[in-house]
């Protein structure tokens, strides 16, 4: 956005702005072309407000940071020309519109965007418990201010950082803000930059000088420096960026060479050196980028050779800018995103090298990150100070930060579930954590170590439930408030009803069934008798003491008689006790009733008239199976 250090647009060529002042489209055109963004909207706003017109009229407001014309022009050129417009329009309208922090809006355009539901303040609320720093900002004393970004370590005292604030520089044609130059100076234990020195000629140019990174010893320098010599591409003349690498001898800064792996075709910048100062990350859009600006590595080898520039891959790269990485002394590498799922604009992730891989990066949070730029982030993690860049005045400033671990990542409950008595472990149970208003919060299955954890808040009352096919669930509160613990270690100890209960008994085919004396039917009929009545009164205790147990009723009858006769009379049988059931105040829904007529017999008597009497008898009955 509005930054002399908005890389991507890279420094243009300004000829003809008196021509294009004159009103010409064609010449504003080549105005908006060259980034002057400003001198660009300016006359957009007397023409004719065509699609083409609107479009960048809208991104000369964004890319500039004039967030709220933005939005109006986004919105006016969506509303007039609608479904004609390039759905890169919906990505900058939404930033747009994130950076004014109406996240509900900007959702709407993101949903369209990637084609499904995106929930801006859900992810926040979720961050606030899962970033594992919070940090404390603040706004570096640097007298003479410009526009001042890119902080970075020089030495152990020292500090360099890139400024616009040599007004005798040209202005820069996209915010008519002077060119950069690079500076360092001395931080005092107050936060105060003092004795601010610009570098040298040999490093400060009539072009761009920005995101200085030295080596452990200070002999050796990286920075960005903008091409004097532009590459026509298209219609358009660019300068694009080079890494360049120079050398402390005798106390002077010399032997200023660009990385053999730069060009005049694409850009590199913002290196980052490693702390054996064997690899260097930086950012590009060297062709095989996946985005606008990629992170990539390069190895520096022991001759002073470089190796071939490595993209990090999708899991850090994204369609549109990764920008600033930054590689800490512990492995964890540091960049600005604006795709990664954030507040709006620029925002800092980390991602740690695990095994030689980096993994997903996680957003820094809102104790550092903004609604609009955030970037250069640097840090010496053993002190846990550090500096970040930030546009959130408008302004490109420097900010010192002290981080602290986030204590809600600590609020916690875990455990496992396992049977009461063998205390084997119950895979596949399910635990549900409820609020104090008994809503459900979160929930899972837990798996073959049947290990759960749910991160919680503090200042909070909880219940976790620990459930299990055929076994009595139980439940145990606790609280996180004030006389309550950070963390929370709960074994679920769960009893089955076949343990817990004499008449539950668990048959061959691993069907838990209550055990109850005969139902008798008379002959025919599919009334509950008396004698039925008392027997089923049995469950009907059962049942109440155990108020989550479901069952299912099932009638069977034997093999004499017509097949289709047998079933209609054992539904008929097994919805009459099911009636009755609920007739002595239990509810239907724990309830299901099935007859199986003659389908299901325990013994061989499959057909009438090979069988004794007591034979039959035995496939004659009700069965009562707990399905929960």
């Amino acid at each position: 956005m509005k930054t002399n250090r908005y890389i991507l647009a890279s420094l243009l060529l300004v000829s003809g702005i008196a021509l294009a002042q004159k009103g010409n489209l064609k010449h504003v055109n080549k105005l908006f072309e060259m980034r002057a963004y400003n001198q660009a909207a300016e006359i957009y706003e007397t023409k004719e407000r065509t699609q083409e017109v609107l479009q960048n009229l809208a991104d000369c407001y964004y890319y500039n940071t004039h967030l709220q014309n933005a939005i109006k022009t986004y919105r006016e050129l969506f509303v007039t020309y609608g479904d004609s417009i390039d759905i890169e329009f919906h990505f900058r309208y939404a930033q747009a519109l994130k950076g004014v922090k109406d996240y509900k809006e900007a959702d709407k355009q993101l949903s369209r965007y990637y084609n499904k539901p995106i929930n801006t303040n859900a992810f926040i609320e979720a961050l606030e418990k899962t970033t594992p720093h919070t940090f404390k900002l603040k706004e570096i004393d640097n007298p003479n201010v410009g526009s001042d970004f890119g902080l970075s370590f020089y030495g152990d005292d020292k500090v360099a950082f890139a400024s616009s604030r040599n007004t005798e520089n040209p202005s820069y044609s996209w915010n008519d803000l002077p060119y950069l130059d690079l500076y360092y100076a001395t931080m005092n234990t107050n936060a105060v930059m003092e004795n601010i020195t610009p570098f040298s000629d040999a490093i400060n140019t009539d072009s761009h000088e920005s995101n200085a990174v030295f080596s452990k010893d200070g002999k050796t320098m990286y920075f960005n420096r903008t091409n004097t010599t532009r590459k026509r591409t298209d219609e358009d003349r660019i300068a694009h960026i080079k890494i360049y690498k120079a050398e402390l001898l005798d106390g002077n800064w010399t032997n200023v060479t660009a990385l053999p792996f730069t060009s005049n075709s694409y850009s590199t910048e913002h290196p980052s050196l490693s702390k054996d100062g064997k690899t260097l990350y930086f950012a590009s859009d060297m062709p095989g980028t996946l985005g606008s600006f990629d992170i990539y590595k390069v190895a520096i080898n022991d001759d002073g050779t470089y190796g071939e520039p490595e993209n990090l891959g999708a899991t850090i790269n994204t369609k549109h800018r990764e920008q600033f990485p930054f590689i800490s002394d512990y492995n964890v590498l540091y960049f600005s995103s604006e795709e990664h799922e954030g507040f709006g604009g620029l925002d800092v992730f980390r991602s740690n090298l695990v095994n030689g891989i980096f993994d997903k990066p996680v957003n820094l949070g809102s104790t550092i990150n903004s609604n609009v730029d955030d970037f250069a982030y640097v840090i010496r993690e053993k002190d846990d100070k550090g500096f970040v860049s930030s546009n959130r005045t408008g302004y490109d400033r420097i900010y010192g930060f002290a981080r602290e671990e986030n204590i809600l990542t600590k609020y916690q409950v875990e455990g496992i579930v396992q049977d009461k008595n063998s205390k084997a472990l119950l895979a596949g149970s399910l635990v549900t954590l409820f609020n104090e208003s008994g809503n459900v919060i979160q929930d899972s299955i837990v798996g073959d170590d049947a290990y759960y954890l749910f991160k919680i808040e503090p200042n909070k009352k909880y219940k976790v439930r620990g459930t299990r096919k055929s076994y009595i669930p139980q439940d145990v509160e606790f609280s996180t408030d004030s006389q309550g613990k950070i963390q929370h270690n709960i074994y679920l100890s769960l009893e089955s009803f076949a343990d817990a209960e004499e008449r539950v008994k668990e048959n061959e085919k691993g069907d838990v069934q209550v055990e109850l004396d005969k139902i008798f039917f008379d002959f025919d009929k599919s009334e509950i008798r008396d004698d039925a009545a008392v027997t089923l009164n049995v469950l009907v205790d059962l049942m109440k003491k155990y108020p989550t147990m479901e069952v299912e009723v099932s009638a069977h009858t034997d093999a004499r008689g017509k097949d289709q006769y047998n079933l209609e009379l054992s539904k008929r049988r097994a919805a009459s006790t099911l009636e009755y059931l609920v007739s002595q105040g239990i509810e239907r829904n724990r309830l299901k009733s099935i007859g199986y007529g003659e389908m299901q017999p325990l013994n061989d008597c499959v057909k009438e008239g090979i069988c004794k009497e007591e034979e039959y008898d035995i496939n004659r009955r009700c069965e009562f199976t707990i399905l929960n």
